[in-house]
């Protein structure tokens, strides 16, 4: 059996993938491309990947493959309906990085809330040295208690920010992007409401036709003033452009991104213009990172090659 980790560095090179040798031979890239990602897969049985497009140009001359494992929940890299044509099966891991994202998501509503750079800066200039009063109250802050915290998509993710941000006091409001929810433990409104109700808003939702550009210039314009945007779902479900121009023209107070709509960030994106992290915080698409999280999506996808080799399905993505 020939097992080849497609991209291995994705999971981190401090996370050991040792556990895949117990099912065969295994070879490990860093990294891989589409433009080479056909002659490192033809001799496979079984490829692990994350981004690198798995479609016929790739797989066509892989005869032996017999099973693809994502190193993560999204599969759109794959083209599953060729693997069925040829008998591949195809699995993802599910609610492995769910406390990391969710911590990160508290993470950036409270630094820009809080105003956390200003102060953290304060300090570090050597202006809090010089002054004779014990405290600085220059940049107010609110608490999040009795806030109204909206969320864009309430799968396991949503809930736990949700959980969280009760915690914190929040009221806690949310919008079905795909009209199928069935969550009863916080009260569902339509998009428009809660834009216009939400002092932070979370956006935890696949990308689909019904979230692409969902934050765009009119839904930007229904929101607070004072609120605040963070995206830990995907790039595309906010607006560049229109965000950028929402920020710099302070028709909402801040944002806190960890997706983008190109990445890594392109040098032409407009956001890369805001230096004031008080206004902006972009992180490089790290929320799901946590070491635990990437021990737990290493020892999944093992489960599910475990699972394969036996004739059961887990986490199958094209049944």
């Amino acid at each position: 059996m020939k097992l080849v980790v497609l991209e291995r560095d994705s999971v981190g090179t401090d996370i050991d993938v040792s556990c895949y040798e117990q099912f065969g031979e295994v070879t490990c890239y860093s990294n891989t491309v589409t433009e080479n990602a056909a002659q490192r897969v033809k001799d496979a049985d079984i490829i692990i990947a994350n981004k690198v497009r798995l479609n016929e140009s790739t797989l066509k001359d892989a005869s032996n493959v017999k099973l693809i494992c994502q190193f993560a929940t999204g599969f759109d890299n794959v083209d599953l309906e060729y693997c069925k044509s040829r008998g591949i099966k195809v699995t993802n891991v599910v609610n492995y990085c769910t406390s990391s994202v969710a911590q990160h998501t508290i993470l950036l509503a409270l630094a820009l809330t809080e105003k956390l750079a200003y102060y953290d800066q304060y300090v570090k200039s050597g202006a809090y040295s010089a002054q004779e009063r014990f405290s600085h109250l220059d940049r107010a802050f609110d608490e999040l208690e009795g806030k109204v915290w909206g969320i864009v998509g309430m799968g396991t993710i949503g809930r736990r920010v949700a959980s969280l941000a009760e915690a914190f006091g929040c009221k806690v409001i949310f919008y079905s992007a795909s009209g199928n929810s069935t969550c009863t433990d916080y009260e569902r409104v339509e998009l428009d409401a809660l834009l216009r109700k939400s002092d932070i808003l979370s956006l935890h939702c696949p990308l689909s036709d019904r979230t692409r550009n969902l934050i765009n210039k009119d839904a930007l314009a229904k929101m607070k003033k004072t609120a605040v945007l963070i995206n830990v779902a995907r790039g595309p479900v906010v607006n560049t452009q229109d965000l950028y121009e929402a920020l710099m023209e302070e028709r909402i107070a801040a944002a806190g991104l960890d997706v983008l709509e190109k990445e890594p960030m392109a040098k032409e994106d407009p956001l890369a213009r805001i230096k004031d992290s008080n206004r902006l915080i972009v992180t490089p698409h790290m929320s799901w990172t946590s070491r635990e999280s990437r021990i737990r999506l290493v020892e999944e996808v093992a489960k599910n090659i475990e699972a394969f080799l036996a004739g059961q399905d887990r986490n199958l993505v094209n049944p």
